[in-house]
């Protein structure tokens, strides 16, 4: 990377924390809107901007739930999921809803009708004009889901599938017929199918369980036919998307794969038969074209935007209003409305516009060895303006853990860290998600171990360089990344100088019976505690930061929300306890009415300014 004659601005963390306008932006199936998150006092809500005239309508998000999903139902209608904490039989679980936004009247409908189970968000079809839903819910906790068709102006449900001990999860094609059913057990998958809306659902072969990995993900029917589309990693160990029939089970012809990565996701054309695009990532976020008026949209898009990301991030219904997000590691980026009959490009919004891509570091895709062999990926940025040379080290693993990894693109903490003149390494540690089967289930059962190893691993890859200065480094992270940096520091005290953890997990065990509701790790079809804990008889306690507070020898700073639904705010709070008690060097700060990250740049900022102040006292750069 070129080094720069003259040292850089030393920028403040307020534009550093600088909140996006838009969060996620949908165009409207007309063009015409577009539902985003919207971030006003510190409040995480919705907003629908319309494009015209550039009026912003907010959504209120009810007090103490938390928005997961959004989309449009026909131009006039929002559907939005939510989670809120519920308690049963003394464990604290997340519950989901739907609820119906009414543009025109601005009307609440909630879409969970007599549902007292966990789950009542499951989407399975919307009609194209907004009139009604299918949707998959728990009538109770003790029930499986059933399906109910749901006018979205009334709220009023007709049963369409009853509930089956036999089914976890519906699907439904393009034309709203509920198609299949599946479930998993030790014993392996199983699926009832039908080909029309007219047919019983009859039982197919069960999958064993040591061929499940190789099955489903992703299901996509073709109205009115047996055949579709499935991602699979049978062939390959890695997702690839294929034809499917559904009737037989016999995977198809290959429509698409990558040699390295897992495809994550793929769109159909308006009729469901064809493939329009796949997904993939390998050092960034790719998408592949089959369509072949959305290859030539793309190269204009790429041509007028030359050096930079350039993602297609949403289209309405006939592709005539297309949403584009352009940024790159050193640009925050921007959103643009394309308009391809019109030959007319514009800004919507810009995610900073206080920050310019000549102040900021550059990050690129590295690899090195762990030291049983296997090859991780990771992302370095140097400080632009110093010689990349004895440079001291942030080494910041990401959440997850599994299924999720980093990407190249913008990160504000990267550039802060960078900034304040720190080498920044982000590893994608064992288990990271959209390498494969291998190398996720090489991350199985090594929370606090081999998964350990890879960041140390890569912290001395770049000593071996003389890149960093092994003597001067800090570990942070938050949630699984933020357990990483506490157990770091407890565990190899001779490596870390410090170590700051956000909404991080410090006692495995009880983070386990809060989630062990939810299936973390879909993909591989896994049990979240055996994928976490390893053998049924291995001692979490051994790994978790708090059963060890004696031994931490580094200072530590701790920071949490404490609205959070994710990672609850006890994890944190009695690890400070621990620590108090222990007598031990730390820093312990509470957001209030925080979740599982930053809703306002206020907080954002806190965070910043703490781990400044901490960096400069404990790790000076």
């Amino acid at each position: 990377m070129p080094v720069s004659s003259q040292p850089l601005r030393r920028i403040p963390t307020d534009d550093f924390a600088q909140q996006p306008f838009l969060l996620g932006p949908v165009i409207s199936p007309d063009g015409t809107r577009v539902l985003t998150r919207f971030i006003n006092a510190g409040k995480e809500q919705l907003a629908i901007y319309a494009v015209a005239d550039k009026q912003l309508t907010l959504i209120n998000i009810p007090e103490k739930n938390r928005l997961q999903k959004y989309r449009w139902a026909g131009n006039g209608r929002v559907l939005i999921s939510m989670a809120r904490p519920v308690t049963f039989f003394g464990a604290q679980l997340l519950a989901t809803g739907l609820i119906s936004y009414d543009i025109r009247t601005h009307s609440i409908t909630q879409i969970q009708p007599a549902a007292g189970g966990i789950v009542g968000d499951d989407i399975l079809y919307v009609d194209p004009a907004g009139e009604w839903v299918l949707l998959a819910f728990q009538a109770s906790i003790f029930d499986s889901a059933s399906v109910s068709r749901i006018d979205l102006a009334t709220g009023k449900a007709t049963r369409v599938i009853d509930s089956r001990n036999d089914v976890d999860d519906w699907y439904a094609d393009d034309k709203g017929v509920v198609r299949a059913g599946t479930s998993t057990s030790d014993r392996g998958l199983s699926m009832i199918y039908r080909r029309t809306a007219d047919e019983k659902f009859r039982k197919l072969p069960r999958v064993k369980s040591d061929d499940q990995d190789g099955t489903l993900d992703l299901l996509h029917f073709i109205g009115g036919s047996d055949e579709g589309y499935m991602l699979s990693n049978k062939e390959t160990g890695r997702f690839g998307l294929y034809h499917f029939n559904y009737a037989t089970k016999e995977l198809g012809e290959q429509v698409f794969r990558s040699d390295n990565y897992d495809v994550m996701d793929f769109t159909t054309s308006n009729d469901g038969k064809a493939v329009a695009s796949v997904e993939y990532t390998d050092d960034r976020d790719r998408i592949v074209w089959f369509d072949e008026r959305m290859k030539r949209l793309q190269a204009q898009i790429d041509h007028a935007l030359p050096g930079k990301d350039n993602r297609i991030v949403s289209m309405n219904s006939d592709n005539t209003s297309i949403l584009i997000w352009s940024g790159a590691s050193n640009d925050p980026g921007a959103y643009y409305n394309f308009l391809p009959a019109a030959h007319r490009m514009f800004l919507l919004a810009s995610d900073n516009e206080r920050l310019q891509p000549a102040e900021l570091s550059e990050t690129r895709y590295v690899s090195y060895k762990a030291r049983d062999g296997l090859e991780i990926h990771a992302y370095l940025t140097l400080p632009a303006g110093r010689a990349p040379k004895g440079l001291p080290l942030i080494v910041f693993p990401h959440g997850g853990p599994y299924d999720l990894r980093d990407k190249l693109g913008y990160d504000p903490e990267v550039q802060f860290f960078a900034n304040r003149g720190y080498a920044v390494l982000q590893p994608n540690f064992r288990g990271s998600g959209g390498y494969g089967k291998e190398f996720y289930a090489k991350g199985e059962g090594q929370w606090g171990r081999a998964m350990q190893d890879d960041l140390d691993d890569g912290m001395d890859w770049l000593a071996n360089q003389d890149i960093i200065d092994p003597k001067r480094a800090c570990i942070v992270g938050a949630s699984y990344g933020g357990y990483a940096a506490l157990w770091g520091a407890n565990r190899n005290p001779e490596r870390y100088r410090c170590a700051a953890s956000y909404a991080g997990i410090s006692d495995i065990s009880k983070q386990l019976k809060y989630q062990i509701n939810f299936r973390i790790s879909p993909r591989y079809r896994k049990d979240w505690r055996r994928t976490v804990q390893g053998a049924p008889d291995f001692d979490t306690r051994t790994v978790s930061p708090i059963a060890s507070v004696n031994s931490l020898m580094v200072p530590v700073l701790i920071m949490h929300g404490d609205a959070d639904q994710t990672v609850p705010y006890e994890q944190s709070k009695l690890y400070a306890d621990a620590l108090r008690k222990a007598g031990k060097t730390f820093e312990f700060y509470t957001h209030d009415k925080e979740g599982h990250g930053f809703s306002s740049s206020a907080n954002f900022k806190d965070w910043l300014d703490r781990l400044d102040a901490f960096l400069a006292k404990y790790n000076p750069s």
